[in-house]
């Protein structure tokens, strides 16, 4: 249906019942409780989590492996209890998950290829997070594909860098440039997809401090506290909120904040999440094979180097800090007076957005929300605040009809934005944007997933903005948050 809201949307019978959103309230918070219980049996499905030694990660000094044995590090010993009974520079952290016994680590060999979709066991679409510990060959054109489309379908990705120069193979490349490749030249999303750069620096040594932020699962999960992180001849990256808001530094170098210096940040990209850290010392145990110069950051006590590592693990697959338990999802929907049924009740409005006006189809029942359709320069938005538990798997839906009256086929003259938002207001990510380009008769589903945001309260905001002719309707309903 085409025409302008100006009129029915914001009759008298839409604002009546608009003001039934205070009674409403109560039985909609009812609805909202939902109870996550954490117990300490084991995960019934690991956290699979793939590290990466097809490029060079032994080459030198270099060690980067949790075990000789490869693919699977528990032919080389099924029950490890200490760093020694697995072989590698990385082995602290390989072992300390799998004691948890809510992990299950594999190896990519030397020789192999990353892939994604195909039917080998270390295929990506058999574990939930790659760990890249400071590669030093080139990513080619179709492992970057692979690993922005795990990426973005929900994969998690650890990308660990070193100093500008550490070429430990002579090839020509070094962990800085074959990161920065891989986030800057692939067939996937090459406009900076993550929101970061790597610096091409070599800093000889620091201890870079955490930010205060008591609600990050990374630097406060089950596996510790994190405080500081040291340098023993590493780099930092610029952060550019600009291209994905998403981008959150965690630690610093001293001296620096803001966009400058981040040390060790976290991103998210589609469904997946990204964290970066800008030296290889902080995992390396001092422990690994003959012949290696290592240098034992993991149990360095001037730094919180191992529970940063293996927080951050458990974030990126989905764990949100779960470490030697588990946390049981109760399947939810979480979102209150979900169809609009009972007004604005667990909704905040711009006046007039929800209604039972005929001008427009509810796809059920009777209530929608309708952002825009004035035909003048206008600004709606509808907003929920949610809390969506940790360790949950966490997707958004919501049934959209768009309308116009613009004739153009190239230009996004009307726009609406779906976001998350922190509670002092930040956005934390930006779902998606339609506009008058996507005008359609019927109602289309869309979903996205949260589960980047489990263990956090945020605000889930749509904003429709017009220009000041013709009119464009975004229409709004049958909502949901759904966990499991």
């Amino acid at each position: 249906m085409l025409g302008s809201r100006r009129s029915p949307h914001r009759s008298t019978p839409h604002r009546v019942t608009a003001t039934l959103a205070t009674l409403g309230l109560l039985a909609a918070g009812a609805a909202l409780q939902v109870t996550a219980t954490a117990t300490e049996a084991h995960a019934a499905t690991p956290h699979r989590v793939l590290f990466d030694n097809a490029h060079a990660e032994t080459a030198g000094n270099a060690d980067w492996i949790i075990s000789t044995s490869q693919p699977d590090p528990l032919g080389q010993d099924a029950t490890p209890s200490a760093e020694t009974d697995w072989t590698g520079a990385l082995s602290s952290w390989g072992v300390a998950l799998q004691k948890t016994g809510a992990y299950s680590l594999k190896t990519l060999p030397s020789g192999s290829s990353i892939t994604y979709g195909g039917t080998a066991a270390t295929d990506l679409s058999n574990f939930d997070t790659l760990v890249l510990p400071e590669p030093n060959v080139l990513y080619t054109s179709a492992e970057k594909t692979a690993i922005m489309n795990f990426v973005k379908n929900g994969g998690g990705l650890f990308m660990i860098s070193d100093h500008t120069g550490a070429d430990r193979n002579n090839d020509g490349e070094d962990a800085v440039e074959i990161l920065n490749d891989l986030m800057s030249n692939n067939s996937v999303d090459s406009t900076d997809p993550f929101g970061f750069a790597i610096d091409s620096l070599s800093i000889g040594s620091d201890h870079p401090s955490a930010v205060s932020d008591s609600a990050d699962p990374v630097l406060h999960g089950s596996f510790g506290t994190v405080t500081k992180s040291l340098i023993a001849s590493g780099t930092t990256a610029t952060l550019k909120p600009a291209d994905n808001s998403s981008v959150k530094g965690l630690l610093y170098r001293t001296g620096y904040s803001g966009t400058t210096g981040a040390f060790f940040a976290t991103s998210t990209f589609g469904s997946g999440r990204v964290a970066f850290w800008g030296d290889s010392s902080p995992v390396d145990d001092g422990t690994g094979q003959s012949g290696n110069t290592l240098y034992d950051g993991w149990n360095d006590t001037s730094a919180t180097n191992a529970a940063l590592a293996l927080n951050a693990t458990a974030w990126l697959a989905g764990a949100s800090g779960s470490g030697g338990g588990s946390t049981t999802c109760t399947a939810a929907q979480l979102l209150g007076n979900s169809g609009f049924e009972s007004g604005g009740a667990a909704w905040s409005a711009t006046s007039g957005v929800i209604t039972s006006s005929t001008a427009e189809p509810a796809r059920t029942g009777s209530y929608y929300a309708w952002l825009g359709g004035t035909g003048t320069a206008t600004t709606d938005t509808l907003s929920q605040t949610v809390a969506i538990p940790s360790g949950c798997a966490a997707t958004l839906s919501f049934h959209l009809h768009v309308d116009t009256a613009e004739t153009t086929t190239g230009t996004a003259y009307d726009t609406l934005k779906v976001q998350v938002l922190s509670g002092s207001g930040t956005v934390l990510g930006t779902l998606a944007t339609y506009s008058n380009l996507d005008a359609a008769s019927g109602y289309t589903r869309r979903s996205f997933s949260l589960s980047g945001w489990a263990g956090q309260t945020v605000t889930l905001k749509f904003t429709g903005t017009e220009g000041s002719r013709l009119q464009t309707s975004f229409v709004i309903d049958d909502t949901a948050l759904d966990i499991a």
